[in-house]
């Protein structure tokens, strides 16, 4: 059966790159996952992290001065770009990067540990991620680097990593300090967990894993705050915060302590904020199965539903003659959208929009084809009476 389908909301640009949405609204990062079921797998993964003895912690926020987290940084299409030497060459993406010596990394520029730096395009939207990553004039390194287009949906080959263990994009699953104070974070979370399986499953496209062993969640698990987990009592800006992890959850993208979830690493944090986010027991959260939004294992795209469906198609008459037929069309009946394949995106259809998968002219020509079935059969009609009156006037009369 075929059905409609309710697009999310647009998802929200970062500072400084206004046109460049963090991927499509109908990306993985942005599904709501409060009403999927339950992992089978759920309380292994949760006792594998010490979750009946663990809390939050926020992996971000103020540290001595100097904002630790995850940087970022935004800059235009016309960035020199420089080729870096990766350590995992074959699984990273060429270049050129737009990295040189004022590129913020990771707990700064002389510090030791994951050194991820991550880079925005403002005029393309690209995303460009690097891991372990030293710039030189002489020739800049990094451990493996990642590009990936805002605009689109596409995973990286299966088997690859990226500048996380999980073959991920860092930035989306990162809260920020902008999308806090509006009230609103659109998209799950990025957490690390000690021990991971030697496995992945979709959305990640790589294991970094300590066994073969299906009792530790795997890259790419996805764990969502209880529904019935009260956060009433919390700070307004820390509410926004947990309403984000009951919709779209924590995605374990690295290996790193439990619970761990990451925020971008600017000034703006607030410290009872953070305090209450790390009295969040571990215990409130169940792993769930979100193996039903997957359209393609290559794609991030999701599959959506309709909050009420539509029965039939409706079509309204034009009082127009009828454009010329679009390659483009969408079909949607029941609670699915089917959209043909096309080299260039489609914007994504509102609710209200109801467009047939047929030639347009279709409706027209039917209804020609019953006027002529209608006269036809009138004529018909006028001929058998016409022939039954000449019969009855030849009879004799009595």
């Amino acid at each position: 059966m075929v059905t409609a389908i309710a697009v999310p909301a647009a998802a929200i640009p970062p500072p400084g790159a206004p046109a460049c949405s963090v991927f499509p609204s109908n990306n993985v990062w942005h599904a709501d996952v409060s009403k999927l079921p339950v992992n089978s797998h759920s309380s292994a993964w949760l006792s594998s992290m010490n979750a009946s003895s663990t809390h939050l912690h926020p992996d971000f926020g103020p540290s001595g001065g100097f904002p630790y987290g995850i940087p970022y940084d935004v800059v235009s299409s016309s960035h020199a770009k420089v080729y870096l030497t990766f350590d995992y060459a074959d699984e990273s993406d060429k270049g050129p990067y737009p990295f040189d010596g004022n590129t913020k990394i990771e707990g700064g520029q002389n510090a030791g540990g994951d050194r991820h730096a991550i880079m925005i395009d403002s005029g393309t939207c690209k995303l460009y991620e690097l891991y372990d990553a030293h710039y030189s004039s002489s020739g800049s390194t990094a451990g493996s680097g990642a590009i990936w287009s805002l605009t689109s949906n596409a995973l990286r080959p299966a088997g690859w990593t990226s500048a996380d263990a999980a073959g991920l994009p860092i930035f989306p699953g990162l809260v920020r300090v902008d999308e806090v104070q509006a009230g609103n974070v659109d998209h799950a979370i990025r957490v690390t967990a000690q021990q991971t399986d030697r496995s992945y499953i979709w959305p990640a496209r790589h294991q970094a894993g300590a066994a073969n062993n299906a009792n530790l969640p795997p890259m790419g698990a996805r764990f969502r705050l209880k529904a019935g987990y009260d956060i009433s009592q919390f700070r307004a800006d820390t509410q926004t915060i947990l309403r984000a992890m009951k919709k779209y959850g924590l995605i374990v993208a690295d290996n790193g302590s439990n619970w761990y979830f990451q925020g971008n690493a600017e000034n703006g944090w607030n410290t009872s904020m953070l305090d209450q986010l790390k009295a969040v027991p571990a215990s409130a959260f169940e792993a769930v199965d979100e193996s039903s939004l997957m359209v393609s294992s290559d794609s991030g795209q999701i599959k959506t539903t309709s909050s009420r469906p539509v029965r039939r198609i409706t079509v309204n008459t034009p009082s127009t003659p009828w454009p010329t037929p679009s390659r483009h069309v969408t079909a949607t009946v029941a609670a699915k959208t089917i959209t043909p394949a096309s080299r260039s995106p489609m914007p994504s259809p509102t609710p209200s929009t109801r467009v047939v998968a047929a030639t347009p002219h279709a409706k027209r020509n039917t209804s020609i084809q019953i006027w002529i079935l209608l006269a036809a059969a009138c004529a018909a009609a006028l001929l058998f009476l016409i022939r039954r009156a000449r019969q009855k006037s030849n009879l004799p009369s009595k």
